[in-house]
C-alpha cells in the first residue's frame, strides 16, 4: 500500500494513499479516529476500490482549524492539481470539515454524516462538543455562505429525532444552497458505525443521487449492523415496547456480553419480561448470560410440537401451543424433564408431585406432603430418543387437540420430546 504524509502540523496530519481512480477522495477523520501513524478514515473501504485518497486526520479535538487547513492546502496544490473530480467524505467532526472546506478544496460532492455546524456555544448549544471550543483555534468556525457553493452537491445523513444533531442540521439548512438529505431514524449520532459498508461508501462517493436507491442500500446495511439494532433498541424502548420482541424474532443477532451497558441491559431485560415470554435464545441474542436453577431441564413436547402442561383449572395433563401457554402461564404450568423420575411442576415457588388414582383422577401434592390412599405418582421415564409418562403399566398418549389418555403400549403419540426451558422470571 503506497501512502505517505504530505502535510503535518500540531493540529492535523494529511496522508496520501495512491490509487488508480480518476477521482481524488478527501476523507476526514472524526473525534474517535484521530491521527495514528498512517491510518486514514475509512481506509479499508477506500483502498478496496483503489481510490486515490488524501486522509486528513485530526491530531487534537480542535475541529480542523482554518489556519491549519489553509496551510495544508497551500502545500498540496501541486499534488491535487491533476484531479478534476474531487469528493469529500467525513462524519461528525469530519462531517463539519468536509462541508466547511468544500470551496477551499473544490469538492464536487460532499458526503457528511451527522455533521456539526459549529461547536461554538454562541452558535449552537451542544453539550457534547461545546467543551472543545477554543477561541483561538475555532474563531469564526461556523459554516458561512462563502464556504459553500451551489454547484457542489451536499449529501447529509443524520437522525432527525436526535435533538442535538437536528439543531446543527437546521443551521446547515440556512447556509447550504441545497441539501440532499438521508434520514437515519433512531440511530442517534452513530450513523458512521451503523453504515460501515465498503459498497455503501462507494455508492455515497460515486453513485448518482437517488434517494430511493440510497434508502434501499441503507436498509440492506442496517439489517446486518449490530450498532443499528443497539441504537434502535435504546431509542425505541421507552416509546415502542413491543418492537423489541419483533427485533429478536426477525433478526439473527449474536451480541457479546459487553455490547450493552449495564443500565440498558437492565432495562432491556425488564421490558422483555414485561411484554413476552423470554427464551434463553432471546437472551443469548442480546449477549445476556444467565444461569438458571433449572438450566439442565427441558420442557416436554408432544409429537405435534405442543407443550405438555398441567392445567390447574381442569386438573389434567394437556398440551397447548407455546403462544397459549405464554398467555395463560398462571393456569397452564409446563412440565419439564431432565431424566427419569416423578412428574412434578413448580407453582407459586413450590414444587408439586402430580399423582393419579385408578379412576384417572389427578391431584397435586406438595413435594413434602404424604399421598392420600389410592393415589400414585406419575413417573417420567427417559429413553434414548424420547420420554414416557406412566401410571403403573399405562403410558400417557395425546391427540392433536391436546387431550390425553393412558394406553398400554407406546405409540408415537405417547412419546414426548424436549425443548429448552423458557425464562419467565427475573
Amino acid at each position: 500500500m503506497d501512502k505517505h504524509i504530505i502535510f503535518e502540523d500540531e493540529q492535523i496530519r494529511a496522508i496520501f494513499l495512491k490509487g488508480s481512480s480518476d477521482e481524488l477522495i478527501f476523507s476526514f477523520g472524526d473525534l474517535i479516529t484521530r491521527a495514528k501513524g498512517l491510518s486514514i478514515n475509512a481506509e479499508k473501504s477506500l483502498h478496496k476500490y483503489n481510490f486515490n485518497v488524501i486522509g486528513i486526520m485530526p491530531k487534537q479535538k480542535s475541529w480542523f482549524p482554518e489556519s491549519s487547513m489553509r496551510e495544508m492546502f497551500a502545500q498540496i496544490q501541486e499534488l491535487i492539481a491533476p484531479f478534476k473530480t474531487r469528493i469529500g467524505y467525513g462524519g461528525s467532526m469530519g462531517g463539519y470539515a468536509v462541508i466547511k472546506y468544500s470551496n477551499l478544496l473544490d469538492l464536487q460532492r460532499v458526503v457528511a454524516l451527522v455533521p456539526q455546524y459549529s461547536i461554538d456555544p454562541e452558535d449552537v448549544e451542544d453539550l457534547r462538543y461545546n467543551m472543545f471550543f477554543h477561541p483561538k483555534h475555532n474563531a469564526n468556525m461556523r459554516i458561512l455562505p462563502q464556504d459553500v457553493a451551489a454547484e457542489r452537491e451536499y449529501i447529509v445523513v443524520y437522525d432527525p429525532y436526535c435533538a442535538e444533531d437536528r439543531a446543527h442540521y437546521l443551521k446547515l439548512e440556512q447556509v447550504l444552497p441545497e441539501i440532499q438529505t438521508l434520514n437515519l431514524p433512531f440511530t442517534g449520532h452513530d450513523a458512521i458505525a451503523v453504515l460501515a459498508s465498503s459498497e455503501l461508501l462507494h455508492d455515497f462517493l460515486l453513485h448518482k443521487f437517488d434517494a430511493s436507491y440510497f434508502y434501499r442500500k441503507i436498509r440492506q446495511v442496517k439489517k446486518n449492523s449490530k450498532f443499528y439494532y443497539r441504537k434502535v433498541i435504546e431509542n425505541l424502548l421507552p416509546r415502542h415496547r413491543n418492537a423489541l420482541g419483533s427485533i429478536l424474532v426477525n433478526n439473527d443477532l449474536q451480541l457479546d456480553s459487553q455490547f450493552f451497558d449495564a443500565k440498558l441491559k437492565h432495562n432491556l431485560l425488564r421490558e422483555l419480561l414485561r411484554n413476552k415470554q423470554v427464551s434463553h435464545q432471546d437472551l443469548l441474542k442480546l449477549g445476556i448470560q444467565v444461569n438458571l436453577p433449572q438450566e439442565n431441564r427441558s420442557q416436554l413436547l408432544d409429537c405435534f410440537g405442543h407443550g405438555l402442561v398441567f392445567n390447574v383449572i381442569s386438573q389434567k395433563i394437556e398440551s397447548y401451543a407455546a403462544s397459549a401457554i405464554a398467555l395463560n402461564h398462571k393456569f397452564l404450568i409446563p412440565i419439564f424433564a431432565k431424566g427419569s423420575g416423578l412428574v412434578q411442576i413448580s407453582m407459586n415457588d413450590e414444587r408439586f408431585v402430580v399423582a393419579m388414582n385408578d379412576r384417572q383422577v389427578m391431584k397435586l401434592f406438595k413435594e413434602q406432603d404424604a399421598l392420600t390412599v389410592g393415589m400414585h405418582p406419575l413417573v417420567i421415564k427417559k429413553y434414548s430418543n424420547f420420554y414416557l409418562l406412566s401410571y403403573k403399566h399405562l403410558n400417557l398418549s395425546n391427540n392433536e387437540y391436546g387431550s390425553h389418555q393412558f394406553v398400554e403400549d407406546t405409540p408415537e403419540t405417547a412419546q414426548f420430546m424436549t425443548q429448552p426451558e423458557q425464562v419467565s422470571v427475573l
